[in-house]
Order: C-alpha cells, then structure tokens, then sequence
C-alpha cells in the first residue's frame, strides 16, 4: 500500500483552508516541513505556505535564488512595525531626574538660575522668568521648589509698587513681558492674587504697544481669568495683520505667526475666521524633525513649538503626536534638562516647553 507524505497538504486542505476550516492544521504541517515553528504568529506560517506552494513548480536552484529578497521583505516588515510604535514622553526616571535638576537651580535668593551650566560665564543670577518657567516645569513634572517660602520672597521683591509692573530681577525695572510673567508665578504660588490684580491690568494697559506686547499681556491676563480693557482695540490691530485666508505672516513664516496671532485672538475673546485654514496652516508647518521653527530657519525649536502647540490645544486640535514628542526627546540632555533645539545647552525655558508640551500631548 502506498503510503502519502502527510508533511505535504492535499489539494482538500488548501480547499479547506481557503474555507476556514482545519486551517491551523494545514498551517503546521506547511510550516514544520520548511524548519519553522508551528507557534509563529500567523503572518509568518501564511509566508511560509506561500514559499512552499511557489517552490514545488519551480527549479530548486532557482527558489533558493528567491530566499534573499524574501528575508529583504520580511526584514522590511520589521522594520516598519518598529518605526510605527508609538513615541513616548518622558518615563517616570526621566521626569524624577529633571525635577531633581530644576530644584538644584533654585538660588539662596528664592530665585531660580535660568541656565543648567553652573559654570556658565558670567555667572548667572536667578531671574524671574527662570523662576515662573521654573515653576511650571516642575509643577508638569510632578514637583515642586525645594524651597517654596523663599521663592514667594524672590517674586515679591520683584513687583514694583510704584508702577504696577514685574521686573525680572529684584529692584530692575518693570516691563511688559516680565510683568506678564510675573502675575502667572503669583498664581503659581498662590499668592493673593487681589493685591496684584489692578495694578498689574493697569501697567499691562497702559505699556502695552507691539504685537508681542499683546500676546504676552493676554497671556498673563489670562492667568487671572482678567479681559484687559483695551482687549477689544487690541483684536482690531492684531486683524490688520491677518491675510485674507484667516492666516498670518509670510513664506515659512506662516505657522510660528498663526500660532502666535490665533491664540492671542482666542485668549482676548475674539473669533477666529477660516478655521479650516487656519488648521491646515498649522499643521503643514510641522518640519522633518517634528518640530516646528522660526522663518528662514531650516532647524525646529520648543520655543516654536509651544507656541504652535498653545494654538492647537486652544482649537481642540493636535499636529502630529508622535513626530513631535519625538523632536522633544531629541531636545533632552543628560542633565536632565532640555535644549531649545537638540545638542543645544539645558535652560530652564526649554525645559519648561519640555514640560508643558509633554503635558497637552498626553492630554485626550
């Protein structure tokens, strides 16, 4: 009696198997007669199959010719599903290691130092935008200053009465920016938040001038749930600016002056016409590396970022996730700190757009 080769499948089980029945044992018994496991996943026992059934019509010389390009393509799946998985944010090691970092900067003044380097010459001297980027960062990273009483000192000593105004070192002069920056480390720290509130909205009022005036202004109005009182002329000459097409700026400038311009509008309350450009501006501005940057440079930054970034979270929408946490992690040093771009030198700034940025990625 003649007996069959049961290693080899009869013509009933591809039948079977295109049916869906006794398809595992078809698999197995393909897969064992070429040396593969019969526990591979199923992808590789289909591969497999498709060799064998190739095989039996051709020359053997010439299939084993087809066994390079076969591990090409399967090498090439590999690495495809590698690429694919999902970029992470910060671990819970990583995050530990900065807030450990941040909390080091903090000045026997209260103050934060605005550099990681403490060898940096000159010396640096802690600085109140230092402190409120300070804050933040370690408030997203689950920390908080090593010492919070002396922090409020620093930020005390840094508000002027007499003008209303926030300077970035204690007795400096108040300016726009700082005094913006200012009202959000009073929140931070949850200082009376009433002592400030007039005085600051009047300096703010009065000071502000340019753009960027108006853009940090709103910001740190915001901080106080405060609409500054010239907020409607405000809106009127930040329209001046935008094109017909809902958009702001020029050439590859065009995202880093939407995201600006659009979160401002938003933070003042006013509306945001042609939405859709709008998105499609911010989003086509997202770069090879992830990030986002400046006009004329080829580079991203976090400080770029954030603020395209501030945008789409103020529109409920997102760039690219994973392109972008990855150009974040690309910007972090061994410190534990972040450079404004990669292999650039830690600052509590970039660190702080780390931070934050990490935090609205994560959020759903």
């Amino acid at each position: 009696m003649m007996v069959r080769n049961t290693s080899q499948p009869r013509a009933g089980d591809y039948l079977r198997d295109r049916n869906g029945e006794r398809a595992g044992i078809c698999q197995k018994k393909m897969a064992l007669s070429r040396g593969i496991s019969s526990d591979e996943p199923l992808p590789f026992l289909l591969v497999a199959r498709a060799r064998l059934r190739y095989k039996q019509h051709i020359p053997a010389s010439f299939a084993l010719s087809q066994d390079l390009p076969m591990k090409h393509f399967l090498l090439a799946c590999l690495c495809a599903t590698v690429c694919l998985s999902p970029a992470r944010g910060q671990s819970s090691e990583q995050k530990q290691q900065t807030v450990l970092a941040l909390q080091g900067l903090q000045a026997k003044d209260g103050g934060f130092l605005p550099v990681f380097a403490p060898g940096s010459k000159p010396a640096p001297k802690s600085s109140l935008r230092a402190t409120t980027s300070a804050l933040r960062a370690l408030k997203y990273m689950g920390g908080e200053p090593k010492d919070k009483e002396a922090c409020l000192v620093f930020v005390e000593r840094c508000f002027d009465k007499e003008s209303g105004g926030f300077a970035d070192h204690p007795d400096g002069k108040p300016d726009v920016t700082t005094t913006a920056i200012g009202i959000m480390a009073v929140v931070e720290l949850k200082m009376p938040v009433n002592a400030y509130r007039k005085p600051v909205v009047k300096y703010l009022t009065d000071h502000v001038k340019t753009f960027d005036d108006m853009r940090i202004a709103a910001a740190g109005l915001e901080a106080v749930k405060e609409r500054p009182p010239e907020a409607d002329a405000w809106l009127e000459q930040i329209a001046r600016m935008r094109k017909e097409d809902g958009t702001y700026g020029k050439g590859d400038g065009v995202t880093r002056a939407t995201g600006g311009a659009v979160a401002a509008v938003l933070r003042l309350g006013g509306e945001v016409p042609h939405r859709d450009n709008v998105i499609r501006a911010l989003k086509s501005g997202q770069r090879s590396d992830g990030g986002f940057g400046q006009e004329g440079k080829m580079s991203s930054d976090l400080e770029s970022s954030y603020r395209i970034t501030r945008c789409f979270v103020m529109l409920k929408e997102k760039p690219d996730v994973e392109r972008l946490l990855a150009f974040v992690a690309s910007c972090r040093n061994s410190d534990g700190g972040y450079g404004v771009g990669p292999g650039q030198p830690s600052t509590v700034g970039a660190t702080y757009y780390a931070a934050i940025i990490q935090h609205w990625l994560a959020e759903k």
